[in-house]
């Protein structure tokens, strides 16, 4: 899991209790059994809690997260793929983990060490299934 840390960036799709996808970019960062997102301070057209990837995973927990590499010299392509099931973990509801997953965050993205991120939600996934692929 620690080389999906390489990415930058990932896409999570998530879909409502009718199978409705959504996909939208996410910034992450990996734990050792876990991936953490957090729904940042960056312009949003609702409030946090009526986005729609929450409201998705607050119906129908299962998700899929992809990071990819792409190059015009297709050899060099690469992904990571998960599956798994996530939850979203607030400052009261999951305290510790919350506050790690900010650290991580943190450490990953520099612009998030100017955010106020401590009473934001973060997403926490739990992988089912991993799938690495590479042209090489």
């Amino acid at each position: 899991m620690q080389e999906l840390n390489r990415y930058r960036v990932a896409r999570l799709a998530t879909a409502d209790a009718r199978g409705k996808p959504l996909v939208v970019p996410v910034c992450f960062a990996c734990a050792e059994n876990c991936i953490y997102s957090v729904l940042d301070e960056k312009p949003k057209r609702v409030a946090v809690s009526r986005l729609r990837r929450v409201r998705n995973i607050l119906a129908n927990p299962q998700i899929c997260l992809l990071a990819d590499h792409y190059e015009e010299d297709w050899s060099r392509l690469a992904y990571i793929l998960v599956e798994g099931r996530a939850e979203i973990l607030t400052k009261e509801t999951g305290s510790a983990e919350h506050a790690e997953a900010l650290r991580l965050l943190r450490v990953k993205y520099p612009q998030y060490r100017e955010m106020r991120l401590e009473a934001r939600p973060v997403i926490k996934i739990a992988p089912q299934r991993v799938i690495p692929w590479n042209a090489r």
